[in-house]
């Protein structure tokens, strides 16, 4: 079992029993935290975590747990961004078949600031490292939420920010040991941290 600790609480691979716990934080992110509530165009696989996280042998589910109760999560699917609604050298560059990508880092608010999300990016990365097939592990995140952005530029390199007027998704790749290394051109005439492109996380 892949697992670690980040001082009380532990990190580790999901399983079944953990999938309600996993829902509960992820549904409460959505309202609490997103203000949109939940949306089955962007959050169908939090329905049936089990058959989208935990049975194909590529996808992964980690939890953050503090005395056997969820209070983070991390989740990894084989899973290139989709145009629409993100732009079509972002889908070129990360096709489905050889990218991993990124959802569910999510943290209960009392419980942040102790190093959970780093604790479960880790662990993720290295689930992916360690897959046969993939060649980037990718992501994009929805920098109106506090902290969100500042995060993921001290574990990721971005390569496409999205953001207009209504539009707040900046996309980022994380490196991946021994494979093609992130670089923030991903188009020839497509600049670092420029476009415009919609979607959330």
């Amino acid at each position: 079992m892949i697992s670690t600790t980040a001082g009380e609480y532990r990190v580790q691979l999901a399983g079944r029993h953990h999938l309600d716990g996993a829902r509960s934080v992820m549904l409460d992110t959505f309202y609490q935290v997103f203000g949109y509530g939940y949306r089955p165009e962007w959050h169908f696989d939090v329905i049936d975590l089990d058959a989208t996280y935990l049975r194909p042998e590529r996808h992964a589910l980690f939890v953050a747990t503090l005395d056997e109760q969820v209070v983070g999560t991390t989740a990894v699917r084989a899973a290139g961004p989709k145009c629409p609604p993100h732009p079509g050298f972002l889908a070129e560059r990360y096709p489905d078949a050889t990218t991993a990508q990124l959802f569910r880092v999510y943290v209960h608010p009392g419980h942040r600031r102790r190093g959970l999300a780093r604790a479960l990016v880790d662990l993720a990365v290295a689930f992916v490292a360690g897959q046969p097939g993939y060649r980037r592990l990718y992501l994009h995140t929805d920098t109106g939420v506090p902290g969100a952005e500042s995060f993921w530029r001290s574990v990721a390199v971005p390569v496409h920010d999205a953001r207009d007027d209504t539009c707040r998704t900046v996309h980022f790749e994380i490196p991946l040991p021994g494979r093609t290394p992130a670089v923030p051109a991903l188009a020839e005439g497509v600049p670092a941290l420029a476009g415009r492109a919609p979607g959330r996380s």
